[in-house]
Formats: structure tokens, sequence, C-alpha cells
């Protein structure tokens, strides 16, 4: 392995659950890790994991930022960017990683010439308490590459990304990755927001024929938008999840119980845009979405 002064110094964005994750896993694998904070100072947190409870401490970030996770809600990330732009390298790389989907169009387009670009969906679970990340549900990353300048760099950022939220799957088309995920969190974020519930709670027959609706619909919707989704297999894949992440709260239930935003627009809302573009109807979707405007401050 390299030593720490040949690994790459990161900068994470974000105070959450996954930023904290990737930050405590970086410094445990000796890379040089700071956080960039609304209100610059010190942060102590301790990671809580199968394998290791160990305190790491973060100082704030120097400018200029070189290296970037960027993990912040979906709705926040085009003032993120705009934030973090003048403090950037001239060839910076960020690593940008939410639930929902992603406008991809719009992440090529807002780095400069010679900076990278990157999208990573990631299946690892963790919960933020007041002084610890705690890791709980092992799982994988999807990372592409979204211009020249990442792929440029793609040995350096694909190993420290497998540090942090390895496995790491590379790819140089991330959408039918983005879709499955999307059909996961459709069924499990809004419906255990709206019932305050924990992900396995969705497991019992009383939800089974509103999950397969829901799975119908994006289902459907992938194939309009040359996406192969097979609905058995997806709802395969959605019940695994489920049962892998039993005990878990998902993010939206979370923001729901804290009154915080949520992630709707990038999860549901984008299923009921895209569905409307092509004339499809999504009752189920539909449903949901009003149900959960109904009761929360989105």
């Amino acid at each position: 392995m390299p030593s720490t002064q040949q690994k790459l110094s990161w900068v994470i964005v974000g105070q959450g659950a996954i930023g904290l994750l990737t930050a405590c896993r970086l410094q445990h694998a000796s890379y040089p890790v700071a956080l960039w904070l609304r209100q610059p100072a010190p942060l102590s947190v301790t990671l809580q994991a199968s394998e290791i409870s160990t305190p790491c401490y973060f100082l704030p970030a120097a400018r200029p930022l070189h290296q970037v996770f960027i993990a912040v809600k979906a709705y926040a990330v085009a003032d993120c960017l705009a934030q973090l732009s003048p403090e950037l390298s001239a060839n910076a790389q960020l690593v940008i990683s939410h639930n929902g989907m992603p406008d991809l169009a719009y992440l090529q387009s807002v780095a400069a010439f010679e900076q990278g670009i990157w999208f990573l969906s990631t299946s690892h679970a963790a919960l933020r308490t007041a002084e610890s990340v705690v890791h709980t549900g092992q799982g994988q990353s999807i990372l592409s590459p979204l211009n020249n300048a990442a792929r440029q760099a793609e040995p350096a950022i694909v190993a420290a990304m497998t540090e942090a939220l390895g496995p790491i799957q590379l790819t140089t088309d991330i959408r039918p990755a983005l879709w499955r995920k999307l059909a996961v969190n459709a069924v499990i974020n809004p419906l255990t927001a709206l019932h305050n519930c924990r992900n396995g709670e969705l497991a019992t027959i009383a939800f089974n024929q509103q999950i397969d609706r829901l799975i119908a619909e994006v289902c459907q919707l992938a194939a309009l938008e040359h996406i192969e989704l097979e609905r058995q297999q997806t709802k395969a894949h959605v019940y695994q999840v489920m049962h892998a992440t039993a005990k878990n709260y998902s993010s939206m239930q979370q923001d729901r119980y804290y009154q915080r935003p949520l992630e709707l627009d990038a999860i549901t809302g984008f299923i009921i845009n895209t569905a409307a573009k092509h004339q499809l109807p999504v009752p189920e979707n539909q449903a949901l979405l009003d149900a959960l405007r109904q009761t929360t401050t989105l």
C-alpha cells in the first residue's frame, strides 16, 4: 500500500451519514481528510462498524480544494456546487453521491475543462448520531466518470473510493444502475417515511400489492427510457434490500421524522415528471407523493 504522503488528500462536503462514513473510512485507510462545513470548526466523531470502533478527528478544509466527495441531498447539489466553484483547484476531482436520480447532463456541464466530475451510487448504509457514525449495512458502490478529466484521474479516484465505499464497480454508463436503485428507493423511502417504520416492516403482506404496483410503474417507465428492468427480478431485488436493511430506518424516514426537507423530487417526483413526458399514468407513485405532501413540509 502507498504511504500516507502518496495518498491524495480529500475534502468531504456534507455531515450526513454517508459523508462522515466516507470521511472516517478514508482516514482509517491513512488518507488525509478534511471537512467543508458551513461554520468551519474541528469535528470529532466515532466510527462504529463490525470490524472497528475508532475515533476520527477532522479539521476544516484549506483552499484550494483538490479531491472533493460531495454527499449532500439531491435538492442541495446545485447550490453546493455553485458555492464550491471558486474554491476548487484547476484540476479538482469531484465525486457526487446522493439518493434518487441525478441530472447527469447538468453535472457534466458544471465542471471546468480540466476538472473531473464523477457520480457514485452506493448501497452502504449508515446512521449518524450526535457523537458517532454507525456503519449499519455493508454494501457496494457503482462509480462513473462523467467527463474526460475524470477518466484521466481514474486509478487514484477508484483506489480512494474503494477504501471508503468499496467494493467499487466502475462503469461508463451508470444509468442502468441508477434505475435499479431508483426502483428500490421509490418503494422503501417514501413508504417508510409515510408510515414512520423501519425498512423491514414493509415486507409484511399488508404492503405487497402497493409495492407490486409501484414497481410495475417504475419498470414500465424505465422501458420508455430505454432501460431494461424486468419486473419480477426488480421486485426480488427490492425485497432483498428490504430484508438486508430490515432494522434500518431509511434516509427519507429520518428526514421526515426530524422535519427536514425530503428528497422526493429526485425519487418519486422524478418518476412522475418523467412519466408525464411519455404521457404514462403512474397513479400509485402520484398517490404516494400526494400523501407525503399533505403531511410534510418538503
